[in-house]
């Protein structure tokens, strides 16, 4: 049986360049382009409006964004290899700057993923290492250093993702590896098989039970947390995956493609249960808005069109 989503809202021109960063919390939708301006967007009110313009957040623009399943912690990174980590202002609703954040230098901050209470942020680095720090602090504090190759010669890290409890770290890189690190050792755990081109996106399932990762393969590869085992592959995008995203339950996940298509997947049927395009033009970032209780289920995207759609689950059709 499929699923059915509406498109509810679009926030036209909602950046002056491509869209290349969704964050999303129950108040609010954090967006990051190639201007230097951060945008945040009202999730509390169905036509979303701008609720706040961060000006110059990274100088020469934002390329990955991630937050806290709390809601109360975001970190974002730039083109300039900075990184930032911004705090929720419970009183105002605005984000604030932090202070310091991880002292990175162009080449060495690419992806990002934050823990589930914003404890812990990782990021990738073009030489292919894998960075966790501990972010409760005043300053950012380096608690773990990962190699996936010798000295200086992994391979680019183009996604991460940091498990809910903040026990595993899992990274994607160009030559199509992907890892997964025990945080408490130290120590890699699997390193994984499936996908021989450039991995652009790995995430955890809620409860770790299962990782998807997918890139330029044009696949979403499954595999069992418990083994390391693949499990088996999604199919039906006809160009690169660019990003997923699990949603509350396990159950169903959200890809986006150069396609410029969005498709939820049923984790049980091993397949797609709804598709959507709203445009030819590549999608680079789709999320789930966070679920509350008594509404639909709601998905968002954005990409090269400079656009934000908004998605409901249809009922009683």
């Amino acid at each position: 049986m499929s699923k059915q989503y509406l498109t509810t809202h679009t926030v036209d021109d909602a950046h002056i360049t491509d869209i290349f960063a969704l964050a999303t919390t129950q108040k609010s939708i954090i967006s990051g382009s190639g201007s230097s301006t951060l945008h945040v967007h009202d999730a509390t009110d169905p036509a979303f409006p701008l609720r706040q313009s961060i000006s110059d957040a990274h100088k020469l623009g934002c390329h990955h964004a991630c937050t806290s399943k709390d809601g109360r912690v975001a970190a974002t990174a730039g083109f300039g290899g900075e990184i930032k980590v911004w705090a929720l202002n419970q009183d105002t609703g605005e984000w604030h700057s932090r202070g310091d954040g991880p002292a990175t230098k162009p080449g060495q901050a690419w992806a990002l993923a934050l823990s589930e209470d914003g404890s812990f942020l990782a990021a990738t680095t073009n030489e292919g290492k894998i960075n966790v720090w501990d972010v409760t602090g005043e300053k950012p504090a380096k608690i773990q250093e990962y190699e996936t190759g010798s000295a200086g010669s992994g391979s680019f890290g183009m996604c991460v993702d940091l498990s809910r409890d903040g026990k595993y770290t899992a990274s994607g890189h160009q030559n199509g590896a992907v890892y997964i690190f025990n945080n408490d050792t130290g120590r890699i755990l699997f390193s994984l098989s499936g996908l021989a081109k450039p991995v652009r996106a790995v995430s955890f399932s809620p409860g770790n039970s299962r990782l998807a990762a997918a890139g330029d393969a044009g696949i979403i590869a499954l595999y069992d947390m418990k083994h390391g085992e693949h499990i088996g592959n999604l199919t039906g995008h006809s160009s690169w995956i660019t990003t997923v995203d699990w949603n509350d339950t396990g159950e169903y996940l959200l890809s986006g493609s150069m396609d410029g298509k969005v498709k939820v997947w049923s984790i049980e049927r091993m397949a797609a249960v709804a598709t959507h395009s709203e445009t030819d033009k590549a999608l680079w970032a789709v999320r789930w808005l966070p679920k509350t209780a008594g509404k639909s289920e709601m998905f968002c995207t954005a990409g090269a069109n400079r656009s934000i759609s908004f998605y409901r689950e249809a009922t009683g059709i």
